[in-house]
This record gives structure tokens, sequence and C-alpha cells, in this order.
């Protein structure tokens, strides 16, 4: 017989039907010795988790020593996956011409394909007009702001953003 006891079901913290309280703390201050803590919700830390399940321990090193208001680009598919681009100037340009900040050397990519466009610690991409287009998580789009873990694709290159995990704590914690 099957126990049905749904009485402290899925362990401290979670409700009976095994989801996650309504209410999370968000982050702690310690006033007896002054430390301050920030705390991930719950939420942010399983994106948080979910985008670094996906990436090699290398990686998550250059990804945690990002200063504020850089980001990392990882290719992930095309002919240099693993290739990683850091996005650490406001105007970053993106392209097979030899000159481009980050040069994509494929038929696919035009010559002056996108750039990308840093906003204090927030960061956009834009498609110059490209014959192929500039896609945002599948979607082709014109312009579009950047969120962690995103995918951008620039001909057959499938590129993973990662901001600064300085620049993504205050976000979390807020």
């Amino acid at each position: 017989m099957a126990d049905t006891d749904n009485t402290g079901a899925g362990g401290a913290g979670e409700r009976a039907d095994g989801g996650l309280p309504e209410e999370t703390p968000t982050s702690a201050i310690s006033g007896d010795t002054g430390d301050t803590t920030i705390g991930f919700s719950r939420e942010a830390a399983a994106q948080l988790s979910a985008v670094d399940n996906d990436i090699t321990a290398e990686e998550q090193e250059a990804i945690a020593a990002l200063p504020s208001g850089s980001a990392l680009l990882i290719v992930r598919r095309g002919p240099n996956a693993g290739a990683r681009f850091l996005l650490d100037t406001d105007v970053t340009t993106v392209g097979r011409h030899p000159d481009a900040d980050i040069f994509l050397d494929d038929v696919t990519v035009s010559r002056r394909h996108a750039e990308f466009l840093r906003h204090a610690t927030a960061f956009e991409v834009r498609d110059l007009s490209s014959l192929n287009g500039t896609y945002f998580d599948g979607v082709r789009i014109e312009t579009a702001l950047l969120s962690d873990g995103a995918e951008v694709q620039i001909g057959k290159f499938r590129l993973t953003f990662y901001a600064s995990r300085r620049d993504l704590a205050p976000l979390a914690s807020g």
C-alpha cells in the first residue's frame, strides 16, 4: 500500500505539493559582525545553476573572474567551438572582415554582421543589416538586450552570452 502522508513531503522549506515556498529571502545582512552576505533567491540560483551546467570548470573560472561591466561570449557551435571572446568595450564588432573585433571566418557571416554594445553593465546585440541575420534565443532580431545564458547566432556560429557575476549579484538579491 502506498504511503499517502504528505506532511513534510519534499523536505524543509518546500510545500507539500513539492513546489517552493512563495516567499524566499533574497539577501541577509549579519548585524553582529558587520559582514554582508548576498543570497540568491531559489529562482535566480536555479537559473544560474542551469546556465553553469553547460560549461567546463575552466569556463566557469573565466566567467567568475569577469570584472564588472564586462561579459564573455563562448562559441558553442561553429568552426571554432570553444573559443571565448571578451566583451569589455562600449562597441565590439563581429564579422568576416579581418578588422572585426570578433572575426568569424565563414561565408554564412557578413563582413560587418553585428555589434555588441555595452550600456554600463548591460549588453545589447545589434544586427548590421546582415544577409543571414542575427538571432537571439532562436528569433531573428534587429536589436536585443542580452540576458545571462542567452544564445546569439551569427551565421552558423552559436555563442552563449555570460554576464559578469559581479553585475548579476545585485539583480539576484534585489
